[in-house]
C-alpha cells in the first residue's frame, strides 16, 4: 500500500464519529479518526525502516456533520476538501436521503457517483461505504428500511467498480447488525462499532499489519460472542423506549424542518499534523 501524507474524511454522523470513546479535544474519536492514527503509525514505521528518522507526519482533517444529506456533503466539504489537495479521501453520504420518505434512490445515486468522478478525478485515493442496512431491528419498517438500503448499497458498489474507488462493505454484514454495536438510538455505532469499521477500512487500504487493523484480515466480520438471551416482552419494552426517546424526536426534527448538525461544526476543519507517540 502507499504511504498517504494527506487524509481528508467527509460525510455525516457516520464519519464524524458519535458515540465512540472520547479524544483529547472532548469530542468523540469515530472510525475515521482510528484510521488516521493507524496512517500515522504505520508511516512513521516505514520511514523508521528506510532509515528517514520519524518522517513526515500524516495530515488529516475531518470536515463530516451530523445529519447531513448527500448534497449538503457535495456542496459543504467536497470544494473544502479539493482546496486541501488530499491524497486519500473518504466518502460516505446518502444515508440520510434514505431515511426520507420520498427518496428518488437512482436519482440520488447517480449525484453520489458524480461526487465520487470528482474525487477521484484530482487522482486522489477514496474510500467508499455501504450503509448499514439493519441495526438489529425487526417489523415491516425495519423490513422496509433495509430493503431501501440494500439498492442503494448496489449503486454504491457500482460506483465503486466504475471509479476504482476502494469499498469497506460493511453495509450487509451480520455481525455489524448486532445492536450490541450500536448506541441506543439505532442510528449510531457505538465504540465497538466504530473499532470494527476503521478495520475495514485500513483493510480496503491493504494496510498489512495485524497491529494496525486490530486482528487478522476479516476479524471485523466476526460476530461478537452470544449475549444473554432477549425475552420478547424485553424487546417490545426497548422498541416502546427508542421510539420515545428517539424516533419521535427524530420525526419533530423532520417536521420542523431542523438538524441535528444545525449547531455543530466539524472536529478538523483543516489539516492537522497526526504524529503517533513512540
Amino acid at each position: 500500500m502507499p504511504s498517504y501524507a494527506r487524509f481528508v474524511a467527509l460525510g455525516d454522523s457516520f464519519t464524524e464519529g458519535l458515540h465512540d470513546e472520547l479524544g483529547p479535544d472532548g469530542r468523540h474519536l469515530g472510525w475515521a479518526d482510528r484510521v488516521a492514527e493507524a496512517l500515522a503509525r504505520d508511516g512513521a514505521a516505514r520511514a523508521a525502516d528506510a532509515g528517514d528518522g520519524d518522517g513526515p507526519a500524516l495530515q488529516y482533517a475531518n470536515l463530516a456533520v451530523r445529519g447531513r444529506l448527500l448534497d449538503e456533503v457535495v456542496e459543504e466539504q467536497v470544494p473544502l476538501a479539493l482546496d486541501l489537495q488530499p491524497d486519500l479521501v473518504s466518502f460516505h453520504g446518502g444515508g440520510n436521503d434514505v431515511l426520507r420518505p420520498k427518496v428518488a434512490i437512482e436519482d440520488l445515486v447517480r449525484r453520489y457517483e458524480h461526487a465520487v468522478h470528482r474525487l477521484r478525478a484530482t487522482g486522489a485515493e477514496v474510500v467508499l461505504f455501504t450503509v448499514l442496512e439493519r441495526t438489529g431491528g425487526t417489523g415491516r419498517l425495519a423490513d422496509a428500511l433495509a430493503r431501501r438500503f440494500a439498492i442503494f448499497n448496489a449503486g454504491v458498489r457500482r460506483t465503486a467498480r466504475r471509479t476504482g474507488a476502494r469499498l469497506a462493505d460493511v453495509g450487509s454484514q451480520p455481525a455489524l447488525q448486532d445492536r450490541r454495536m450500536w448506541h441506543e438510538d439505532r442510528l449510531h455505532l457505538d465504540a465497538e462499532g466504530h473499532r470494527r469499521v476503521a478495520a475495514a477500512v485500513l483493510e480496503a487500504l491493504e494496510v498489512g499489519s495485524d497491529e494496525l487493523r486490530g486482528g487478522p484480515v476479516g476479524w471485523w466480520r466476526e460476530p461478537l460472542p452470544g449475549g444473554v438471551p432477549v425475552s420478547r416482552r424485553e424487546t417490545l419494552a426497548g422498541d416502546v423506549r427508542w421510539v420515545r426517546r428517539h424516533l419521535l424526536p427524530w420525526v419533530g426534527r423532520r417536521v420542523r424542518g431542523v438538524s441535528s448538525g444545525d449547531t455543530v461544526a466539524c472536529k478538523r476543519p483543516a489539516l492537522m499534523e497526526l504524529r503517533p507517540e513512540a
